[in-house]
């Protein structure tokens, strides 16, 4: 550390005692990195032949995921890595972030499907270790989540319902190990359901050939409400539940044709009491439950009527 008498704002804070290693726990996730076998797949499936930047493919990538891995944000936090003897620890060579930049830029959406493979190879292989559902059930999460970026140049960039300049990306993760099964990059002004059909024409044969050979469950919350991909879905033969809009068209009058002695008690919170119904909505099996605070709360609420939420599921 370098002190400055004359004022606080001038002490300097620098690690950069060779004999330290920052971020230690990175060692794990280099260790499962090699057992992979995870620079091998990028070196075999990306190929960026005649872009500029695009040489060592692996290197470069593997500086990136241990980068994130330890928080870094930003792509100057790469440097993270080279401090003290932290590059001298990980099994490949780290990347400056000059270089991680050209690197990024010399990706088309073709190089970006070559990442897919990489990611399809590597789960397959993790599951080939014991973490395969083989026959039993898998259930998965679909969803989306907002990534706020800071500037205006970043390609695909927009506002969106949160009113947050970032990026709409889509999820799939799996609900017992919360292993991401599947992503898709998407400008941060789309729709919660862009893309959500070909999404799961795309995530499903990826696990069947990762090696889920049981039954597929796939949960949605009302975002993600379409006609396409629910048919799309029944066409692959998998099990859903999708949450939808209780005073949609159509499906307020369901529910309030449901008769009284047809609701049936369920376990809920303390503070709250629940009941189900079911009933069909276009051929599909709904499922309304309808809840009510009880005890001190209930007071916020003079009329001790219920409010529904629906979901449908096959």
């Amino acid at each position: 550390m370098t002190q400055s008498y004359q004022k606080l704002e001038a002490i300097e804070v620098a690690f950069d005692d060779e004999n330290l290693v920052a971020n230690a726990g990175l060692l794990l996730v280099s260790t499962l990195a090699s057992k992979l076998g995870l620079a091998d797949v990028i070196a075999d499936k990306v190929d960026l032949t005649g872009r500029v930047g695009g040489a060592n493919p692996a290197s470069k990538s593997l500086t990136l995921i241990h980068a994130m891995v330890a928080g870094a944000s930003h792509i100057d936090h790469v440097d993270m890595l080279r401090s003290g003897a932290s590059s001298k620890l990980l099994p490949f060579r780290v990347a400056a972030p000059s270089t991680l930049g050209t690197y990024l830029r010399s990706f088309t959406f073709g190089h970006v499907r070559q990442l897919d493979e990489v990611i399809e190879a590597e789960l397959t292989k993790a599951w080939s270790f014991g973490m395969a559902p083989g026959d039993d059930p898998l259930i998965i999460d679909i969803d989306s989540t907002i990534c706020e970026v800071s500037g205006y140049n970043k390609q695909g960039a927009a506002y969106g319902y949160t009113k947050k300049l970032g990026y709409h990306p889509i999820l799939a993760v799996r609900s017992d190990t919360g292993e991401v099964l599947h992503c898709r990059m998407r400008k941060g002004s789309a729709n919660t359901q862009r893309g959500t059909k070909r999404f799961v024409q795309e995530l499903i044969p990826r696990c069947r050939r990762a090696g889920a050979n049981g039954k597929i469950t796939i949960r949605f919350d009302s975002g993600y409400q379409s006609e396409a991909t629910l048919k799309e879905l029944e066409r692959l033969g998998i099990s859903y539940t999708m949450a939808v809009h209780a005073n949609a068209k159509g499906i307020k009058s369901l529910v309030e044709a449901i008769d009284s002695d047809s609701w049936t008690p369920i376990d809920y919170t303390e503070n709250g009491e629940a009941q189900v119904a079911e009933t069909t909505y276009k051929g599909r099996r709904l499922i309304i439950r309808r809840t009510h605070l009880i005890g001190d709360q209930a007071e916020l609420f003079p009329n001790p009527t219920f409010g529904e939420s629906s979901r449908i599921s096959v």
